[in-house]
């Protein structure tokens, strides 16, 4: 029998509308309904990854509360509430995470992996002190170059990528193709008022949710990261002392999934084994 790693996995992509907005949806495996309970088939485990997001029809489905209620109303419509959920999250994808599970507290959530969790006082940050004034303030000058520039050829557009990325080691191609989405200025616009959201509205880590769901929850911090700065862990380390709060050693930046996707994948594996055991 071939091992877990050998064995082809079927990739499902598809575009559904969510909350009234368009949601690139990936799927990683044979099921392509998961929202049916009559077959035995179905997984008894399904893996979310809510990436750092820079959507009834919600009144302001891209900003911050109306992410975590597109994330929820995904869940509701497409996923059978039988299914137990790992949560995987990244940046502010941590915080909407966390506010997912306090306001849906029937979710089947077996674990959530929250990585360089933006959770709090984002703001005063040390790139939260840069960038706030810019993003609440300025953000609107910045739509005529990107849209200056979104009339180069797609091939131009991939070298000025790859320009401003070539301080890394190592690339993952992906990156630079899903990096040419900032040529758009509706995608612009749509990151840099989420990210204004998150400086005025992501203050004081919510705790209580935190102690709720405390067994479920593991947190990597990194050492260098101006986004969640490493006496940010500290504090949170103090304050729970008993959580799986974790600090990077091998010196991974903030935005990982440029250079060390494959690598951050292969410990989240490894944090998650004996819970897949257990099943």
């Amino acid at each position: 029998m071939k091992s877990m790693s050998e064995e082809p996995v079927p990739l499902h992509e598809e575009f559904i509308y969510c909350c009234g907005a368009a949601t690139h949806v990936l799927k990683c495996g044979p099921w392509k309904d998961l929202s049916k309970d009559e077959s035995k088939n179905l997984p008894r485990l399904l893996f979310m990854i809510i990436p750092d997001t820079d959507i009834k029809e919600l009144e302001d489905v891209f900003g911050l509360n109306g992410q975590v209620e597109h994330k929820l109303n995904f869940l509701k419509k497409n996923v059978s509430k039988d299914i137990k959920l790992v949560l995987i999250a990244h940046s502010i994808g941590c915080y909407i995470t966390l506010e997912m599970m306090k306001r849906a507290s029937e979710l089947q959530v077996l674990r959530s992996v929250l990585l360089f969790p933006t959770i709090e006082r984002m703001a005063q940050s040390p790139q939260g002190k840069l960038m706030t004034p810019l993003l609440c303030k300025l953000r609107y000058i910045l739509y005529m170059p990107v849209y200056l520039l979104s009339f180069l050829p797609e091939g131009a557009k991939a070298s000025l990528v790859r320009f401003a990325l070539r301080g890394m080691k190592t690339c993952d191609e992906s990156s630079i193709i899903t990096s040419l989405n900032l040529f758009s200025v509706d995608c612009i616009a749509n990151i840099l008022y989420m990210a204004s959201q998150e400086m005025m509205k992501v203050v004081e880590r919510d705790s209580t949710t935190i102690k709720q769901n405390l067994k479920k929850l593991i947190f990597y911090y990194g050492t260098g990261d101006s986004w969640c700065p490493q006496h940010y862990y500290d504090e949170i380390k103090m304050d729970f002392p008993d959580g799986d709060i974790r600090l990077c050693e091998k010196g991974l930046r903030h935005a990982f999934v440029l250079d060390a996707s494959k690598e951050m994948a292969a410990m989240i594996t490894d944090w998650l084994q004996d819970d897949l055991t257990k099943l």
